[in-house]
């Protein structure tokens, strides 16, 4: 078998096979995790849905290092769709100080996302909610039946305990398709199962487009050498900004210096870190006035000619500046609209996965496992949890 047009000996050879698979096969694992979804209907529906007509309900997105972008990615979705209180606050937040974070007194709904649910944050932050706020209930969306989040809540009153498709549990040590199958999972539990159902279709057709046609020039782009990475976006895009700076730090085991931040806020101050060693990337979004700033700074970038290199990864056309080169991705939109951002995310996150995946070749790690010395692990480790007091 080939993946990311690599034979399956060279990637054992070079220790990718794993993340190599785990890239390439999402579009399935969206699929795998609709279908789920959509059987258990019901049981999700009876769920949320009095949950989520309560008067002044509190939802807080939760999760850990990748699994905290989730909640930054659907924010801004949720925020424009749903007329509800919602928050995204880290579990590393949530734990080291529950009290600053947590309203005793609010009926909150915690939404908490984990690949392994092994980590000692995820199970810490249910507790510490329970004993923190007088009425919380919990809905919790993992890769693994196993693992103790899901292991603790599965059978817990007042919770609904979801583990997505065994196919979604990455064995590589950086997160992709249990990132984005938890992402297209928390989409269609806040917005509903029947229109992401809708949606998967061509979210899916346009990722393995993606996934096809843009894999050599992510091979070609990772080969450069840039020592730092940019990417930015604005909305849910800033999320997804952030995520991919974490895939490439991860994959290139640190080697590779990475930001995030919205294309408005990078004026600000960040734009300092640009230079002949930098390669910025811009997820253009699908909102029209957000994308007339992305354009702006494009051009502004362009004019500077201090970046070694620009990307902006989008649907439209290529703003015929010579400095910028476009990666165009088919729209994933299932109607003759714009694409939207909430659809958007999963083709341009595709890209940066396959980027940070070669460049981690390139620099001689093994993307299955980046990190030679041992002091950073798959699952967190070493954390001491310390009571309330």
């Amino acid at each position: 078998m080939t993946w990311l047009e690599l034979d399956d000996a060279t990637l054992e050879a070079r220790g990718g096979a794993f993340t190599a698979q785990e890239i390439a096969r999402q579009p399935q694992c969206w699929r795998e995790t609709i279908a789920l979804l959509q059987s258990e209907g019901a049981r999700i529906r009876a769920f949320l849905e009095p949950v989520l007509a309560r008067p002044g309900i509190r939802v807080i997105l939760t999760g850990a290092g990748t699994s905290a972008y989730i909640g930054q990615c659907l924010l801004p979705q949720l925020l424009g769709r749903l007329p509800l209180r919602v928050e995204a606050i880290a579990t590393t937040d949530l734990v080291a100080s529950p009290r600053t974070w947590f309203q005793r007194d609010v009926p909150t709904l915690l939404v908490s996302f984990a690949r392994s649910g092994g980590s000692p944050e995820s199970v810490a932050a249910i507790d510490l909610a329970d004993q923190c706020l007088r009425d919380v209930q919990h809905l919790v969306v993992t890769c693994n039946a196993e693992g103790a989040l899901y292991q603790a809540c599965h059978a817990r009153p007042r919770a609904l305990a979801l583990a997505l498709p065994e196919s979604t549990h990455d064995r590589g040590f950086a997160m992709t398709a249990s990132f984005t199958s938890m992402l297209y999972a928390g989409l269609a539990l806040m917005l509903g199962v029947g229109e992401a159902g809708a949606s998967v279709a061509a979210v899916a057709a346009a990722s393995e487009r993606v996934l096809a046609d843009a894999c050599a020039g992510m091979r070609v782009l990772a080969g450069l050498a840039f020592q730092r990475v940019v990417f930015l976006g604005s909305g849910s895009l800033a999320g997804l900004a952030a995520e991919a700076a974490l895939k490439v730090m991860e994959l290139s085991d640190g080697q590779v210096a990475t930001f995030s931040q919205s294309p408005l806020g990078f004026r600000h101050g960040p734009k300092a870190v640009v230079d002949r060693n930098t390669l910025v990337v811009l997820f253009m979004s699908g909102d029209a006035l957000a994308a007339r700033y992305d354009l702006d700074l494009l051009r502004e970038l362009s004019g500077d000619d201090a970046a070694g290199a620009l990307l902006a990864i989008g649907t439209g056309e290529d703003p015929g500046l010579p400095d910028v080169a476009w990666l165009r991705v088919p729209s994933p939109s299932a109607g003759s609209g714009p694409a939207d951002d909430a659809l958007l995310m999963f083709p341009y996150i595709a890209c940066a996965q396959m980027y940070a995946f070669f460049r981690s070749l390139e620099l001689g790690r093994r993307p299955d496992a980046p990190n030679d010395s041992g002091v950073v692990n798959r699952v967190v480790r070493g954390v001491t949890l310390h009571g309330l007091g």
